[in-house]
């Protein structure tokens, strides 16, 4: 075979063990590691975080064991960019972030891939659960739920294109995780029980509050209101809530709250008991279709809202060029503005969105 492909490596067990299958499979396999920020603004404390020093070392012990090259692409400036920068501004006009996936999009399977063209690599890889087919018929590469569901990550790659979706390796979409912490205890790597990393890795501790004062000085209190817009309490800035939250309101109302809508122009947070926070429909724009034409009628599909959403029935109505209006068959909890809306049919992502 002897085709070149880039595999991205986190120093975790399951882009280390892609990387081992490629290269049993006969593949040039070249490991990378990404480091995306300065550690003394990352959670470089944490084992969990994106660019700790005994990660990128893991990758490259991993790459020794496996017999293959390792380097290390500096891409911090552009991860602050392209990630941190989104982050902070969807905060901060009152909507929910997903870095991951703008994180796929724009530096795994944006950066990276073009220095992946530079060292004449065919393609590049990912740990990711999901997986990639071509349909000869429709001359288009078709993007699919991993057959291990628990772990399935295909929500977050509903943004890649087709000349991404062209130039991508997804070794483990057939595996389950178990079957890959084996596969890594037998190559020897001792990495094979280490624990899974978390998301927005780049924030100490989960800590919001902490983070935010190193980059925004925009963040300011402001009314808890209800629906009839009696002030309830108040909040500590909008950017420390999201759609659907519960805990930290600081509300005494002898019943659950949550947030309802976060009303950024007038700082406000709108809560109310958990029917309200229910809804039938949401407006997703910004789409990307993969396995289908743009809908041009109204189309039966299952839709996730966020990645540890289950898929729900939906209709989905053509409402502009770049919109859809995602009607569910019943009622779903926390509609969230800023994260992405993905439609399936059954293991099948047809596309997806950003709410709006």
């Amino acid at each position: 075979m002897n085709k070149r492909v880039l595999v991205a490596m986190s120093g975790g067990v399951d882009s280390s063990v892609a990387a081992a299958l490629l290269k049993k499979k006969g593949y040039d396999a070249i490991g990378a590691t990404i480091k995306f920020w300065a550690k003394e603004l990352c959670g470089f404390d944490s084992p969990h975080s994106c660019c700790n020093l005994s990660s990128i070392e893991d990758a490259r012990r991993v790459a020794e064991k496996i017999k293959i090259p390792h380097y290390v692409f500096d891409l911090e400036r552009e991860f602050n960019t392209e990630v941190v920068g989104y982050f902070m501004r969807e905060y901060l006009c009152g909507r929910t972030p997903n870095p991951c996936i703008i994180c796929n999009e724009r530096i795994k399977w944006g950066f990276f891939l073009l220095k992946a063209e530079e060292i004449g690599a065919d393609s590049i890889a990912t740990g990711h659960y999901a997986r990639v087919d071509y349909d000869k018929r429709k001359k288009r590469f078709l993007l699919k739920e991993a057959e291990y569901k628990n772990k399935d990550q295909s929500y977050a790659l509903f943004n890649l294109k087709q000349q991404q979706l062209a130039k991508t390796n997804l070794p483990l979409g057939n595996y389950t995780k178990p079957h890959i912490r084996h596969l890594a205890k037998e190559l020897g790597l001792d990495i094979f029980d280490k624990a899974e990393s978390q998301d927005v890795c780049f924030i100490p501790q989960k800590n919001k509050k902490h983070f935010f004062a190193k980059f925004s000085s925009e963040i300011k209190p402001g009314p808890i209101v209800n629906r009839e817009g009696k002030v309830l309490g108040q909040h500590k800035g909008i950017a420390f809530y999201t759609v659907g939250q519960r805990e930290g309101l600081g509300l005494a109302a002898g019943r659950p709250l949550y947030v309802t809508k976060i009303d950024a122009a007038n700082n406000k947070l709108v809560v109310g008991e958990i029917d309200e926070a229910k809804s039938r429909s949401l407006i997703a724009g910004d789409l990307n279709w993969i396995s289908i034409d743009k809908p041009r009628r109204k189309i039966k599909a299952q839709a996730k809202i966020r990645y540890n959403h289950p898929k729900a029935n939906a209709t989905i109505f053509p409402e502009s060029d770049n919109c859809v209006r995602a009607v569910f068959d019943s009622p779903q909890f926390a509609i969230t503005p800023g994260q992405a809306a993905v439609f399936y049919r059954d293991d099948l992502v047809l596309g997806g969105g950003w709410i709006e």
